[in-house]
């Protein structure tokens, strides 16, 4: 039997790591226009710690007495906050890609010999990245304010990329969006009806029972609370098995339902 020579098993391994290049080529792209346009970073996170210091200084008086005793409202805050700031994050990803197909740049990314999936999963992959400072950022500005870790440094970083994660599959539902309405400000001005009601009327700021009863069944069971729930039982400690569990289902449906979506999106309008 004649052995195959080395070199015919070449263009599989091309064929298998040309998309991961293109993906890291295209995310590459992305990073360096923030690099160029630094005042993209540095309004991306006013915007969080305009909140924190509103929350922290402004309601905490009211908020803290619905909390059980003994928890300070900063350390029930942080955790809403962190999810927060990916989910306002993941919004970036609407803007920037609508941005690119009304310049043209989705239609020479689609006519050079790359990966279909790595203009979107090249611009998700480049938010989180953005979103790891952000996160960074906000940890720095939390212990400032007053936030303390209970539980230990592990169990609070594993929470913190549970928090990453969903802020990634966020993302792909505001690519939908992005690619659905193709401007740039209508994309902003689209993705904020569906923003709001997942931040506000969640467990992120204040418990789920203070809210009226009709509220409490969405707040209860939507992923901003689940998210926000779980990174909350890992910093203060107690039970957060099931909200982890809860959380990373919510994160995989969501994958599963916009990402199919949004490449078809793509294949459409570039």
């Amino acid at each position: 039997m004649t052995a195959v020579p080395f070199p015919l098993r070449r263009p599989a391994r091309r064929q298998l790591l040309g998309p991961v290049r293109d993906v890291l080529a295209v995310a590459g792209r992305n990073l360096n226009v923030i690099r160029r346009t630094p005042r993209l970073l540095v309004f991306s996170t006013i915007q969080p710690l305009v909140f924190l210091v509103l929350f922290r200084y402004v309601f905490a008086g009211v908020a803290e007495r619905t909390l059980p005793p003994g928890i300070p409202y900063v350390d029930y805050l942080m955790p809403g906050i962190f999810v927060q700031v990916t989910v306002f994050g993941a919004m970036n990803t609407a803007i920037g890609l609508a941005a690119d197909l009304q310049t043209g740049l989705l239609e020479r990314f689609r006519s050079l010999p790359m990966s279909r999936v790595a203009v979107l999963a090249g611009r998700t992959l480049a938010d989180l990245a953005r979103n790891v400072f952000v996160v960074a950022l906000m940890t720095g500005v939390g212990f400032a304010v007053g936030f303390r870790i209970h539980n230990g440094a592990g169990p609070f970083l594993a929470g913190l990329v549970l928090v990453l994660a969903f802020g990634l599959a966020m993302s792909w539902v505001y690519a939908v969006i992005g690619l659905a309405v193709g401007d740039p400000e209508t994309a902003q001005a689209a993705g904020f009806p569906v923003l709001a009601p997942l931040v506000f009327a969640s467990s992120a700021f204040i418990p789920v029972a203070t809210m009226p009863g009709w509220l409490q069944a969405f707040a209860a069971h939507q992923p901003v609370s689940y998210s926000a729930s779980a990174l909350r039982a890992l910093v203060l400690g107690g039970p957060a098995a099931t909200y982890v569990w809860d959380s990373l289902a919510w994160y995989a449906a969501i994958v599963i339902v916009f990402a199919p979506l949004g490449a078809w999106l793509y294949r459409r309008a570039a």
